[in-house]
């Protein structure tokens, strides 16, 4: 990947000398990382509001609520799931509800392991592994952070008003995902 990057500032360089547009070019390197980083504070504040919020409602018990109020259903998504497994599932659906995507991982990534614990064949994932995966990819958001505070940094008039289009969009991936696990754990027999 270093090579492509490295291939493509030199023919940009060569390009820009060629046609005469080195100030041009030099004014776009400029603006570019001027964006760039404005665009980083951005996302790295939304970031920040968010994992602190995650935090308080780690502390006050509302996390484990949450956990306790979906475990219910995520049982008959993940079936013969352990209880830590499914801890950790729940813990990480909740982080990206709540579009805490970067705070999710770390619980998605104990999941799996969890999982591949559970797993009697540990050369092929199970199916609740496959499902986490796909659960955990096209991650339902209630509040879409990354997406707000990219309009918001852009700035887009109203960076809300993708919300519901996006609640659509991720409820029909959720759907398509978890009923194809379902399909494919019944096509191939899986041991679920």
């Amino acid at each position: 990947m270093n090579y492509i990057w490295g291939c493509m500032i030199i023919v940009s360089v060569i390009s820009a000398i060629v046609t005469g547009r080195v100030d041009e070019t030099v004014n776009a390197v400029f603006e570019g990382a001027q964006t760039a980083a404005t665009t980083v504070i951005s996302l790295a504040g939304a970031l920040c509001f968010w994992t602190g919020l995650m935090k308080i409602s780690e502390r006050s018990g509302i996390s484990d609520l949450v956990c306790r109020i979906i475990a219910a259903p995520l049982r008959h998504l993940f079936p013969n799931c352990g209880s830590h497994a499914l801890k950790y599932i729940a813990m990480n659906i909740t982080a990206n509800l709540f579009g805490m995507g970067n705070a999710a991982t770390p619980m998605g990534m104990l999941a799996a392991a969890e999982l591949d614990r559970e797993n009697k064949d540990p050369s092929v994932p199970s199916i609740n592994m496959c499902m986490l995966i796909v659960i955990n990819t096209t991650a339902f958001q209630l509040v879409p952070t990354t997406i707000i505070a990219l309009r918001a940094a852009a700035g887009a008039a109203d960076a809300v008003s993708v919300i519901v289009p996006i609640w659509i969009a991720s409820a029909c991936a959720v759907t398509v995902g978890v009923l194809s696990v379902k399909l494919m754990g019944r096509i191939l027999k899986c041991n679920i």
